[in-house]
């Protein structure tokens, strides 16, 4: 080996360890990129270098570059695209996977060559950059001397790309796990949402923004299919930088009609993408490439207990397509909003047996109530008027006759009364009558402990509500008196925004606890059949406190009184 040739192994070898260093530290690939451009630069005295990507269109996008003294053509510059036409040796080595040299570029034909020939360019060679197997790019060099470049410029080429090849894995898999690290983080708060049972509307605005900002897109939506083969969005998210975090008012519902992302899922159940607008049918095709500006997007379908209920869809304006991984990854997500929905479903079925067991248990008592008034209290009340009205006919000697019938009229009236407070306790009139307020002040006056009630309903409230209050203040009465050892309860209630508010607190020992069989865990199932809440705070010692909350829009409004209203 000539001295010549050791001090050119010798700068090799030494630009080899500086690129081998960075890359051993973790240094971001584009210093790397850079480096390396400029390391071979200097090293073969070529007057420039690029390096460029290959893209998934079939272009390929320059990453970084050196230059010394020719003049950059615009089509070179560090983030230009080129279209992969003609004969170039970035066009060559994207055909062969192979290394290339072109070393009279007067002779080559296509755009990016006549723009080399204007920069003065003579000659060029370039090497494939392989990761893992797969072609990733290019590293080409450029020479201005009519002469061609060294044989073994190429070899000299692929000692570099292995390096940068090792620098692209090793940054991709950090970028993988990163990314995989953010999804699981946000597939984790999407599913603390969905376990602590928030509603499906709170759900779908998380996902869709959890959704675009982990996938770095323009917009996200999910949308929802109806049963008159239309689609309705009911979820969207914008990106701060391109629309301040509004999304454009998305008018709805839309006919499903074309080849848009709703329309092929309706027909598909399965993933499917759009890399290019142009040309798809439909509004909904027409609405997004004309009104959004979108030039691609993918969509995932939602499917509920087997049933196809919607779509999660993200929309991007880059002109390049979104990542293959993009159906997969939205997935996860998908199968959390499913059973976010197959939840509510379920809540929401519950929710309407329980409101149907408590309407026919209160019909029920309203009955029995009905049937011992017009009934049994009326026979008895006319039995007893007959006992009377043969009492005052006993002649005068017969003095125990006229004592007995007195007894059995007074036992007889002692019956009625009895009824009636069974009656008035199955379902009382003044209830239906008056409201809740008269029936809780009636409650109080026959309570064995004193009760202190603040009342300020402000308006009649509607029938179920105030049955649902009135047994929860009178068990809870019950249950102080019975178990509390209380010595005053105290009742408040008001209404706020459409939300009634009941309170009852009393001073006993305490220790209740609905989970040992009271009766305070029908009376829970009363107040969440309404869509309330019912809580139970009783600290051994402290007293028992019962905190009711039952939203008023909605409900059915107050039953009009019974036909054989009544001051019994």
């Amino acid at each position: 080996m000539s001295g010549e040739e050791a001090r050119v192994l010798a700068e090799e070898q030494a630009a080899l360890r500086r690129v081998a260093t960075l890359v051993a530290r973790g240094v971001p690939p584009t210093e790397i990129f850079a480096a390396v451009a400029e390391e071979i630069g200097r090293l073969i005295s070529i007057d420039g270098t690029r390096i460029l990507r290959y893209e998934a269109d079939g272009t390929a996008t320059v990453i970084a570059g050196w230059s010394e003294s020719v003049e950059v053509p615009p089509e070179l510059e560090v983030g230009a695209r080129l279209a992969l036409e003609g004969e170039s040796v970035s066009a060559l080595v994207f055909r062969t996977g192979r290394p290339a040299r072109i070393d009279n570029y007067a002779d080559a034909a296509g755009p990016l060559s006549q723009a080399l020939q204007g920069s003065g360019v003579w000659s060029a060679a370039g090497a494939p950059i392989i990761v893992e197997g797969s072609l990733w790019g290019v590293m080409a060099a450029g020479s201005t001397k009519p002469e061609p470049l060294p044989s073994g410029t190429e070899l000299r080429l692929a000692q570099f790309t292995e390096l940068l090849a090792t620098a692209i894995a090793n940054a991709e898999s950090r970028a993988d796990l990163a990314r995989l690290a953010e999804e699981q983080v946000a597939l984790r708060r999407v599913a603390t949402l969905v376990a602590g049972g928030a509603p499906p509307e709170e759900v779908f605005a998380t996902v869709t923004e959890e959704v675009g900002r982990l996938l770095d897109t323009h917009l996200a939506g999910m949308a929802r299919y109806d049963s008159d083969d239309t689609v309705t969005v009911v979820a969207t998210w914008a990106a701060e930088d391109e629309y301040g975090g509004a999304h454009p008012l998305v008018p709805g519902p839309w006919p499903l009609e074309g080849g848009d992302l709703a329309s092929t899922i309706s027909r598909t159940g399965r993933p499917v993408r759009i890399d290019d607008y142009r040309g798809v049918s439909g509004r909904i095709a027409a609405f997004v490439r004309d009104e959004l500006g979108i030039v691609s997007s993918v969509a995932s379908p939602i499917v509920v207990e087997g049933r196809l209920w919607g779509t999660l869809f993200i929309h991007s304006k880059q002109t390049q397509p979104l990542p293959l991984d993009t159906e997969a990854r939205l997935t996860g997500f998908t199968e959390l909003v499913a059973t976010a929905i197959a939840n509510a479903e379920s809540r929401s079925e519950l929710m309407a047996s329980r409101a149907r067991i408590v309407a026919a248990a209160d019909e029920t008592r309203r009955r029995i109530e009905r049937d011992l008034h017009d009934g049994i209290q009326q026979r008895l009340v006319s039995l007893g008027l007959e006992l009377r009205a043969a009492q005052a006919t006993v002649p005068g000697q017969l003095d125990e006759l006229e004592g007995a019938l007195a007894r059995a009229a007074e036992g007889l009236t002692s019956v009625l009364g009895e009824l009636r407070e069974i009656s008035h306790g199955l379902h009382p009139a003044i209830l239906s009558e008056g409201g809740l307020e008269p029936a809780l002040r009636a409650l109080r006056r026959r309570s064995p402990i004193p009760v202190e009630l603040d009342l300020h309903p402000k308006r009649r409230l509607p029938g179920r509500v105030e049955v649902a209050a009135y047994y929860v203040v009178s068990e809870a009465l019950t249950n102080a008196a019975k178990h509390a050892r209380a010595s005053v309860v105290n009742v408040e209630l008001d209404t706020h925004d459409a939300i009634l508010q009941l309170a009852i607190r009393d001073d006993g020992i305490g220790g209740a606890d609905p989970d040992q069989g009271s009766g305070l865990i029908g009376l829970s199932d009363r107040i969440e059949a309404l869509g309330g809440t019912l809580q139970v705070t009783s600290p051994a010692g402290n007293g028992t406190t019962l905190l009711i909350e039952v939203p008023l829009e909605g409900q059915q409004t107050s039953p009009p009184p019974p036909a054989h209203a009544t001051n019994s």
